[in-house]
């Protein structure tokens, strides 16, 4: 099956930089119409001027995922802009302070919970009810292998949030998948040598199309590592 997304809508969250911009890039590279979302509006300026320059299509949308109203404008604003809503690729992630777990203060750990998790399902309650309403669509979510693994001492909250928000995901899969919302999830490793911002692009935009239709509520851990 093809990794093509001609005449399809793509949401990006988090676009405006690292590996939200490498993957709204790399949709667009595919055929699609790409809706670039984030804090910080002249970021994601910058990369819909990628993507129009390489003759592609996009728009950006400033919205803040960890406000109430930020995932509805999110949705909303897509779906006025390009008539529908395919794919979306939720890609917020707040690593924080490096602190002991008994170190952590109340508002960090609010704050990271709030990015990580709660911002994740912000933006998928209001992508699955539209995928719904339309009769199907795919979300990935980034989560962490620090969440999956537990494998590095002082990121209690941000290993927390996203390992929360795999279970989330593989939840949701099972919920939704009957109604053709196909959902799944990628864990980069943010420190040391892992993939690359392309590379981990590349995997999101293949999870995500026809070509790997049958895998659903999974977590693709991506560490590949190098020897010094």
């Amino acid at each position: 099956m093809s990794v093509r997304f001609d005449g399809q809508v793509v949401l990006v969250t988090g676009g405006g930089e690292g590996i939200g911009r490498a993957a709204a890039v790399a949709y667009a590279r595919h055929g699609a119409r790409v809706m670039v979302v984030g804090r910080h509006g002249e970021r994601l300026d910058e990369t819909v001027g990628l993507i129009r320059a390489t003759g592609g299509t996009a728009e950006a949308l400033v919205a803040d995922l960890t406000e109430a109203d930020g995932a509805a404008r999110a949705v909303a604003g897509t779906t006025a802009r390009y008539g529908a809503l395919d794919v979306a690729f939720n890609n917020i992630t707040e690593r924080g302070s490096q602190q002991p777990v008994a170190d952590i203060c109340e508002t960090v750990w609010g704050e990271t919970l709030a990015a990580n998790l709660t911002g994740v399902w912000r933006a998928m309650k209001q992508e699955i009810a539209h995928m719904e309403q339309a009769g199907g669509g795919v979300i990935v979510n980034t989560a962490s292998n620090i969440g999956v693994q537990g494998m590095l001492p002082g990121l209690g909250a941000y290993a927390a949030s996203t390992a929360a928000v795999s279970a989330l995901t593989r939840t949701a899969a099972r919920e939704y998948a009957a109604k053709g919302v196909r959902i799944n999830a990628v864990s980069p490793c943010p420190l040391g040598r892992g993939a690359s911002a392309e590379e981990i692009a590349d995997t999101v935009v293949w999870l995500s199309s026809g070509a790997a239709a049958y895998i659903v509520g999974h977590d693709l851990v991506l560490d590949r590592k190098t020897s010094a």
